[in-house]
């Protein structure tokens, strides 16, 4: 059974009652005094508790955080590729996730070259505790242990994002208990329950694999501060409960957004709301375009099924919901295989390719292999379409949303969605278009333009909205490990 106890309490909990919230961006100033204040401090975990907590913190690190702890070289080897080099360590990186031109890393607030932080600490309140929760937890050694860069402020917009849409509603289920069958037979259906491995370092995940992460032997713990790992019985897992944390500032162009839409709508506002809908995939209040399936989906609850219990069986044309819908590229609720009926002969007919109800059924890979958990939360002051109509974006409005996911493979999740799905100017057969709402419309090799939106319509023609301007830029990002509450100790008595 899982320890919910070394657990921090952001991988199970959104904290939707705890609407203040602020993330800390900060340096290493002094390793031995940022190693008493990591001792010292009380983080939440995931237990279920009979009183809720009414305040919640989190602490995570960059690679060069952890080096600045004075993490030994051999273990750090331990972590990701992606991880160690950093969400803007590397070009090629860069180019891949869409941070270029106006997204370059170059023009970040925060996580370009030179400006990269070493602890995200996230706190979070009921209404009226977040000011004295801050004095709260910086403790005695706070002032000598860091320099604040950054303290990015959270607002709170009733759960809808600066684009007027509601938010946060589609989310995969974890599989807690440990039931899922993980055991590397193909899944004929699409399902919402996904392998606890998939978000918690040290268990299998949808490959029934352990995805490597940083162990040691036990000669070096030795106050046994660590468990064994499950794969390693010789072994102590320093990434057990741990995940990485991606975090990455988005501003929206709230007003830009909403007046080329009223362009392309000739100012009438139904036609402009269809627009602005059929781009994100789900309707203003968060209903989706699609009509729920007939059958359950494992992992979706009786209370989601308005919300989440679809698939796009029923839309294989598009017509409803658009193949570049925002929400259609971040999940686009598939199965391992092509749809059709089940049964040996007919899965052999599918893998070998044939039978297949559309030809597009098969260029998008499996959605369980890439699935990532969000956290984030929006900022700055709210704009109600009619007044985005009216106003003209200015940098003492800014606004948009600090996304956050929790991942265990940062390549494969947060980095294959963000370039294959989000950036990918041929997803699910289109062209020479990227995610309406992510999308940074640069042209890509063999693709020379990016800015074009397409619908599909019933008589078989598509409408083409062309000119589609970049709606978001990235302000900063970085890749964090957000450590299990044992191994968290474990960190800050190393160095020292």
């Amino acid at each position: 059974m899982i320890d919910y106890s070394d657990v921090q309490g952001l991988v199970r909990f959104g904290y939707p009652r705890m609407i203040e919230a602020c993330f800390f961006l900060l340096r290493v100033e002094s390793p031995a005094a940022a190693r008493s204040w990591l001792k010292d401090v009380s983080i939440t975990t995931a237990e279920k508790l009979a009183e809720p907590p009414k305040t919640a913190l989190h602490v995570a690190f960059t690679c060069q955080g952890l080096r600045a702890l004075g993490v030994p070289e051999d273990m750090i080897k331990g972590f990701s590729p992606e991880f160690i080099s950093g969400m803007a360590g590397e070009e090629s990186r860069s180019r891949r996730l869409g941070d270029v031109k106006a997204n370059s890393p170059a023009r970040w607030q925060w996580g370009g070259p030179g400006n990269e932080p070493h602890v995200l600490v996230m706190l979070y309140a009921e209404p009226g505790r977040l000011e004295g929760w801050k004095q709260t937890v910086k403790g005695p050694f706070w002032d000598a242990a860091f320099q604040v860069l950054h303290c990015l402020p959270i607002s709170n917009l009733d759960g809808v994002e600066p684009f007027g849409f509601v938010d946060g509603i589609s989310q995969p289920e974890i599989d807690w208990n440990r039931e899922r069958q993980l055991d590397g037979s193909d899944e004929l259906e699409y399902g919402n329950l996904v392998a606890l491995g998939e978000f918690l370092l040290g268990y299998p995940n949808e490959y029934g694999k352990y995805t490597d992460r940083p162990v040691v032997d036990p000669k070096d713990d030795p106050e046994n501060k660590l468990r064994p790992a499950e794969d390693q019985n010789d072994k102590r897992d320093v990434g057990l409960n741990g995940t990485y944390l991606v975090l990455r500032q988005l501003r929206q162009d709230v007003p830009g957004f909403w007046q080329f839409l009223d362009k392309q709508a000739n100012s009438d506002p139904e036609e402009r709301r269809r627009l602005a809908e059929a781009m994100v995939g789900r309707t203003m209040d968060g209903k989706p375009l699609v009509a729920t399936t007939s059958r359950p989906i494992a992992g979706t609850g009786p209370d989601d099924i308005e919300l989440n219990g679809f698939t796009y069986e029923s839309d294989s044309a598009g017509i409803r919901c658009p193949f570049g819908a925002h929400i259609r590229r971040a999940n686009p609720r598939n199965a391992d295989l092509p749809l059709g009926v089940t049964g040996f002969f007919s899965r052999l007919i599918r893998i070998l390719g044939f039978g297949r109800k559309s030809i597009r059924d098969d260029m998008i890979a499996s959605t369980r292999f890439h699935r990532i958990l969000r956290r984030g939360r929006e900022y700055g002051p709210g704009l109600s379409p009619e007044d985005a109509l009216r106003a003209r974006e200015t940098e003492g409005e800014e606004r948009g949303l600090h996304f956050v996911c929790l991942n265990a493979n940062i390549g494969r999740q947060f980095e294959f969605v963000q370039n294959a799905w989000m950036m990918g100017t041929k997803f699910d057969g289109l062209t020479e278009e990227s995610d309406p709402l992510l999308g940074n419309r640069e042209p890509v090799p063999g693709c020379v333009s990016a800015d074009t939106f397409s619908i599909p319509q019933q008589n078989g023609l598509r409408r083409c909205i062309g000119g589609v301007p970049q709606f978001v830029t990235v302000r900063g990002g970085a890749y964090f490990f957000l450590p299990g509450i044992r191994a968290l100790r474990y960190l800050a008595s190393l160095g020292g």
